[in-house]
Formats: structure tokens, sequence, C-alpha cells
């Protein structure tokens, strides 16, 4: 049903006892994490690596968390090789979309 996020695994960081306290987690990765790789296209215009590898890093394990592994190593690779990291970026925003998607959907099965 999930392509890229895993459901078992949520319920096995964040526990299934208390389903409020799951919504708040997901969101936070949806609003913070998701939001932040989002707009990293403005670090890759004034060739911030410094701040891309920031981002990448802090959201690594968010995507541990819901599972998305694929994700994980997508910015994995952009932190190895940041200046040549622009093309996996795109897909990196072809993931985030699905993310999204399937995390939402999830949170309404809640």
């Amino acid at each position: 049903m999930y392509q890229l996020i895993s459901p078992q695994t949520i319920i096995q960081y964040f526990g299934d006892d208390d389903n409020e306290m799951l919504k708040e987690m997901i969101q936070i990765i949806l609003d913070t994490n998701l939001t932040d790789l989002k707009h990293l296209d403005e670090y890759y215009k004034t060739n911030d690596f410094a701040s891309i590898k920031k981002k990448c890093h802090k959201a690594k394990p968010s995507m541990s968390y819901v599972g998305a592994i694929d994700t994980r190593k997508l910015l994995e690779k952009i932190e190895s090789d940041l200046e040549n990291s622009y093309k996996t970026y795109q897909k990196l925003l072809e993931h985030i979309k699905i993310i999204e998607a399937e995390l939402n959907d999830f949170l309404k099965t809640l």
C-alpha cells in the first residue's frame, strides 16, 4: 500500500499506545523536516552547501522513524557529494511528495 514509508516502523519508533502523540510526531516531521528539504533549492542557488548538509543531516533520523530508508539513502548521497548533488536533490523532491501523501494518508488511519 505504501511506496516509501512503513507504518510498522512508525509504530515501532513512536509506539501505538498514544495516537495523539503519534499524530504530533508525524506532523512535526511533515512541518519541519520535509518542509526544510523542499526548500533546499534556495541554498543550491547560492552554493550554500553547509546549509544543505545541515538540513539533510537533520532529516535523516526522521526518515528512519517513518521507514523511508531509500529516502534516507538519498540524503546520505547528497551529504557525501554536496557540490554534485543537485540531480539527487531532484529525486529527493519526488520522494518528498510521495512521503507527504503517504504520511497524510497514514494520519487518517489513526
